[in-house]
């Protein structure tokens, strides 16, 4: 393990962060279509700058039996059957992110991957549907535990509007392209790490003096581990 892969893993006690958004055709993950998701992988450099990595994008056809709402396809002005979107399987497009955030965590050095999204249940919702309609057996993000850059935002900028915040943040953002989970997810990526590293500045991290580990604190750690491993099941 190298210097800069554990100090991502010490950052967030052992959790990879991976910066997600989702485009839908509705509000409701269980009935309703996922049609494109775009996921940021991040890295941390040897002076503890929290940094984009990689970013992997999918245009998704709806499942089979999908709601389309269709006052949510006016508002982001995706077509589901449009042939020149190239959009792949529900399953290609979960398999292929959980995969690359595998193999990001493992060099990380971090034992299970969070999900980072601006009103993050609401991506943090659909991940999961789509992962519990596909039965997919490998997935790296914890089931419930996210970071909400939206929070993180009104906290550090006064903003929770993601253009408002980007924008506070020194961070263009181009209103035009709002609304692509590609876009959307580059620049909440950008400001996740620029929340994370303003606060390392201000001098609150790392901490002065860190608690000694409770047998509450060391019982939490074991679970998270034990669940990381039991998803490590064939498909």
């Amino acid at each position: 393990m190298t210097k800069s892969t554990s100090l991502l893993a010490q950052r967030f006690r052992g959790y990879y962060p991976v910066v997600i958004d989702v485009e839908t055709a509705g509000f409701n993950p269980k009935t309703d279509a996922l049609l494109e998701i775009a996921a940021t992988l991040l890295k941390m450099d040897d002076e503890g700058n929290l940094l984009p990595l990689q970013t992997l994008h999918f245009h998704v056809e709806p499942f089979d039996g999908a709601n389309l709402d269709a006052s949510s396809l006016a508002f982001n002005g995706i077509d589901p059957f449009n042939p020149l979107r190239g959009a792949v399987s529900e399953r290609e497009a979960i398999s292929e992110i959980c995969k690359a955030v595998r193999k990001a965590q493992k060099a990380a050095g971090c034992q299970r991957s969070v999900i980072v999204a601006h009103n993050a249940a609401f991506d943090q919702g659909f991940v999961n549907a789509a992962i519990e309609r596909l039965k997919y057996k490998r997935s790296p993000f914890h089931a419930f535990v996210s970071f909400d850059t939206t929070t993180l935002s009104a906290l550090a900028l006064g903003q929770t509007v993601l253009a408002k915040a980007c924008q506070y943040a020194g961070i263009a953002f181009d209103s035009k392209q709002a609304h692509s989970a590609l876009y959307d997810t580059e620049r909440t990526a950008e400001l996740f790490c620029h929340i994370v590293n303003k606060w390392r500045d201000l001098g609150g991290w790392p901490l002065a003096s860190a608690p000694e580990q409770n047998e509450e604190q060391q019982e939490d750690e074991s679970t998270d581990k034990n669940d990381a491993q039991s998803d490590i099941k064939p498909t």
